[in-house]
Formats: structure tokens, sequence, C-alpha cells
């Protein structure tokens, strides 16, 4: 095997952790607060990893998991594919980068590690995009196709990226009315993500098949994300994984269409929990994919019966560009009140108030870049300072 790179070393960390049996997120986030990066914590004891996991994880821990090296080596092979000419790039994002998505950070089982597949260089000038998550039947009426296409228009326009799941049906009438919008602006589609596919397997396939040329569009205008290794297929559990991810990264969701038994109303509750608005179109009441928004509604879903209503809610001006927003994709979490204990942080307090690079803040504290990056993500995780545009870290104010 080639000798890695110190980039690469860490990044086969994260896969390792992420990989290891009987380890989630939730259980991988305590091990991070407790010991740091992930190379740190595989130079753990048995003894220490157990203080903070169980028994049977602390052990699981000090073994290599199957088909580690065959994952490494697969991203490395996807990773050189990277067709750099058209603008359309590949990167493996991990919880500690500062490209990773601070607004899924608000979730209790963040995803360790991301692949994204599309306009990486959108994503590093102006950070992720505010957004809006539109979901719904994968098999809708025509009205309700036409309504997707024309509400994910009408926000790609007023500057909002339009995110979905790339499923048949309402999602993929929303990637296609936000793509719609980028046609008859050259200038949006350039500075701006106009949307963004959250999937359920890994970005080395894609699923359903029928979305081929659709997930092309998306990946030459907008992004795809996922947080499944690739190789992964399309089971049954990564959906509703997939669905949180495409809540979180919204400053609300739009349920279009939906029966009562649905993955959008999973999305819808997901949506809820994170603190932001569930948004749904009425329907006829004598068709099945009605029946979920109007039970939103009963619960206190806003209805909705134009993309201006959604807007207002979000107090966004139609045909205004939304712009970039790390801190409003945040929710509820962004403006967190600083405790005074971190408030003498001495990371706060050599941040000040201004936006600063991790280089420039390596040079006021001088310590280590590695330290310094567990420190960041420490401080992150307890919404004490937020990612911003440009790579770069602010004080939650």
């Amino acid at each position: 095997m080639m000798e890695q790179t110190a980039n690469q070393q860490e990044q086969a960390a994260w896969l390792r952790l992420m990989l290891t049996d009987g380890v989630g997120n939730t259980s991988a986030r305590k091990l991070l607060a407790a010991f740091g990066l992930p190379t740190a914590i595989f130079e753990q004891s048995t003894a220490a990893l157990g203080q903070v996991v169980s028994e049977r994880q602390a052990l699981a821990l000090k073994q290599l998991p199957e088909g580690l090296d065959k994952q490494i080596a697969r991203c490395d092979e996807w990773l050189a594919l990277d067709a750099r000419t058209d603008h359309r790039t590949r990167r493996i994002v991990t919880l500690g980068d500062a490209l990773y998505p601070s607004a899924l950070l608000t979730l209790p089982d963040p995803p360790l590690v991301l692949w994204l597949l599309g306009r990486i260089d959108l994503l590093e000038a102006h950070g992720w995009p505010a957004g809006i998550s539109i979901v719904g039947s994968r098999n809708p009426t025509q009205q309700g196709d036409k309504n997707a296409f024309a509400f994910a228009h009408s926000f790609a326009d007023s500057g909002l990226c339009v995110i979905s799941g790339m499923a048949l049906g309402i999602d993929a009438a929303a990637h296609s009315g936000a793509l719609s919008a980028g046609q008859s602006s050259e200038e949006s589609s350039r500075e701006s993500l106009l949307t963004i596919a959250v999937v359920g397997t890994g970005l080395d396939r894609v699923y359903p098949k029928q979305n081929l040329e659709l997930a092309h569009r998306i990946a030459d205008h907008g992004l795809v994300v996922s947080e499944f290794q690739l190789g992964s297929p399309p089971a049954a559990a990564n959906f509703p994984k997939r669905n949180r991810l495409i809540a979180a990264l919204g400053l609300g969701t739009l349920v279009v269409e939906a029966a009562l038994q649905s993955g959008s109303l999973i999305t819808a509750r997901e949506c809820l929990e994170v603190g932001k608005d569930v948004f749904a179109i009425p329907g006829s009441i004598h068709i099945a994919q009605s029946k979920g928004c109007h039970a939103l509604i009963k619960q206190g879903a806003k209805l909705v019966e134009s993309a201006a209503d959604v807007l207002e809610e979000l107090r966004i001006e139609r045909g205004t560009r939304a712009g970039h927003t790390e801190q409003g994709l945040r929710g509820t979490s962004a403006g967190a009140h600083i405790s005074p204990t971190h408030a003498q942080h001495p990371l706060v307090l050599a941040m000040g108030f201004d936006p600063v690079s991790f280089d420039v803040l390596q040079a006021r504290v001088d310590i280590d870049a590695a330290a310094l990056q567990v420190q960041l993500l420490e401080l992150e995780l307890d919404n004490v300072i937020l990612r911003v545009p440009g790579g770069l870290y602010q004080v939650a104010l």
C-alpha cells in the first residue's frame, strides 16, 4: 500500500470510526467529545474507551472493521475521477471539516462523513445556501407534479436552494423546477447552488436509474449529498435516515402531496424536531395523495396556496436573491446564548467578533493544528461558534 498523506490518514480514521461495528453517530460523538479526532480515539486503551462507550463497543474500536481497506481504496478511486474542468467535483467531508454543513450539527446524530458531488466551488466561495426542502409522493397526481415544479422554480428564482431526495415523483419535479430557474439566468446558475439532492445510496450509483440524467444536471448546477459509504445499495433503512438530513438542511419543509403512511411525513416530523416550519399544500379530499397534507395541516402545519405564502413566512422577498447563510440554516441554534464559561474560552477570546480563518486563529493561540481542530469542533457542537462562508469561524452571537 502506498504511503498515505496526513489528510488521507485523517480521512481513513474517520472512515474507520464510521464503519466500526456497533458504534453509531451518537456514540461516536461522545468519543469525539472525550478524546478529540478519530486518530486520538484509536490510540486509547480499551479501558479508557470503556469509560465512554460500552465494553462491546470499546472492543470493536480496537479492531479494524471488515471492508475498511476496500472502502479506503474505493474512496481514493472515486476522488480521482474529479472532473474540475466543468466545475463538477467530488469531496469527502468529515464532521471536523470546515466545509461540513453547520445545519446538521442541530441533529442529535450528525453524520460523521459526507460524500459530495457537484459544485463544490460554490460551497467554498459562499458556504451552504439558504434552502427550502420539498418532499412528497413518488406517485403524485398530475397537478401535484406541476405544483412541485412551479413552487421550486419560484423558490430558486428568489434565491432559495431547493433541497429534496431525488426520488421519482415530487422530488424529481422539485429538482427539475429549481434547475429550470437557472436556465433563464446564467448568473444565478453560476453564483448559487440551485438544488441539493440528498440520496439514500453511495454516490457511485444513481437510484432510481430513471433519474440518471437528472442526477447529472443536479451535479452540474447544484450538489448531490450522501452519508452512506460508496457502494451502498438503496436499502429501505437508508431513506428515513436520509430524510432527517433533508429536513435539517432547509429553513423549512414543504410537503406537496403525501399519503398518510409515507416518508414525506417522516421528513415533516424531523423538521418539527429541529424547530423549523412545515408547510403543506391542500388537495382534493377524494385522493389518497392529499391525506398526509391534510393531516399535517390539522396538526399545525402552515397551509399554503402559493410560493409567495412560504417566502412570506420565511421573510424572503419574492424576486430577490436569498443569498447564502450558514447562520440561517442553523435554525433555532443560531444566536445561541453563550455561557460565562464559554465566553472566557481562549479560542472565543482570540476569535473576537469578526470571522476568522483557521490559520489566523492558530497564529493567535499558538497551538498545533490537530488540537485546534478538536477545540473548534467541540465549540461548534456546543453552538458557541459558527462556520461561515469562506471556511471562516465566528462566535455565535
